[in-house]
């Protein structure tokens, strides 16, 4: 059994920064993470983004941002359960909390703060039947570096940002060899400028812009070798490929945080402003996880709600004592 003072299910840039908002009034911190290193989308999805919104940094890499937290948390010494989903949550005659991993790792605390971002993430995959038959073996779901393309052959499909900005950051920096865009329709989801710079980029060769067609199947031996794509009018067309990634969105999913008796809206966890506290009496939910009136999706938003979650959780573990705010201008950062 792990015990600690607070359990934070989710060690993305919200749950992080709760470390150490949490540290700074001597409440130790345990993180639960499905993903196998901390981060969260951050670091699964877009670590090589720029972010524009965190105060301070006109612009910072999301991977950039995990690692400047994780050096922020790391006075106060949190511990870590990563590559293990939370499963269930029960109530001991203490009025502690256990939660326990599938993996049937046990964690003990007074207090549960729930920092799950949107969830739990499934790509949404393209209708072709042999595509698992490629997953890891050329076939990608998201980008996480894109040095992994140097001098590959990539088909992109979709026609949202992610699709055009990928397609075009691959193609100008000159990371893959050949970068195809293939998408269903003629127009573009995405943002004006990107679509005009994609259409640009074709006119000059950059890119390789096929619409009104769908990819539908794939062949290789081993690895992918060819991607098969269905026009509209032209029939299909086969395309030498090192790379298919099908940039169609992630399905989130509250996963079994659902079934924990929490009250739930629209795919979220229903929260009192006040304190960012459910309507289980030492359960919180901060970031993207939660909902109310105005809820704003803003990691800089999960920052404040953290904040004001952990005060409210000093007040639970320790009825007694007077919590006076301090000033790390004026203390500094004392660690554990």
């Amino acid at each position: 059994m792990i015990q600690t003072d607070i359990i934070i299910i989710g060690a993305g840039p919200v749950g992080l920064f709760t470390v150490f908002e949490a540290g700074l009034l001597k409440l130790k911190c345990h993180l639960i993470d499905s993903l196998p290193q901390p981060g969260g989308q951050c670091s699964e999805i877009y670590p090589k983004k720029p972010i524009y919104d965190i105060p301070g940094f006109p612009s910072v890499l999301a991977g950039e941002l995990i690692d400047n937290l994780m050096e922020q948390a790391a006075p106060f010494k949190p511990g870590f359960t990563l590559g293990e989903a939370a499963l269930s949550i029960d109530k001991t005659e203490e009025g502690k909390f256990i939660v326990t991993t599938v993996k049937g790792t046990k964690h003990e605390a007074p207090i549960v703060i729930i920092a799950g971002g949107l969830g739990v993430f499934e790509p949404r995959k393209p209708p072709i039947s042999n595509i698992s038959d490629f997953e890891d073996k050329g076939v990608e779901y998201i980008i996480k570096d894109p040095e992994f393309y140097k001098d590959k052959r990539c088909v992109i499909a979709g026609g949202g940002d992610s699709a055009l900005d990928w397609s075009i950051y691959l193609a100008e920096n000159k990371i893959a060899k050949e970068v195809v865009l293939v998408h269903r329709s003629s127009s573009f989801r995405g943002h004006l400028d990107s679509v005009q710079k994609v259409i640009d980029m074709a006119e000059n060769g950059m890119i390789r812009l096929v619409t009104e067609a769908e990819v539908t199947g794939l062949n290789g031996e081993g690895k992918l070798k060819k991607v098969i794509v269905t026009h509209q009018t032209s029939g299909e067309i086969q395309i030498e490929s090192d790379h298919f990634i099908p940039l169609f969105g992630l399905k989130p999913s509250l996963g079994p945080i659902a079934d924990w008796g929490l009250e739930i809206e629209k795919s979220a966890i229903k929260v009192n402003t006040l304190d960012y506290s459910t309507n289980i009496p030492g359960i919180y939910a901060v970031g993207d996880v939660n909902t109310y009136e105005n809820k704003l999706k803003l990691i800089l938003c999960g920052f404040h709600e953290g904040t004001l979650a952990v005060q409210s959780a000093f007040a639970r573990i320790h009825p007694d004592k007077k919590n006076v705010l301090k000033y790390t201008t004026v203390n500094g950062v004392q660690g554990f």
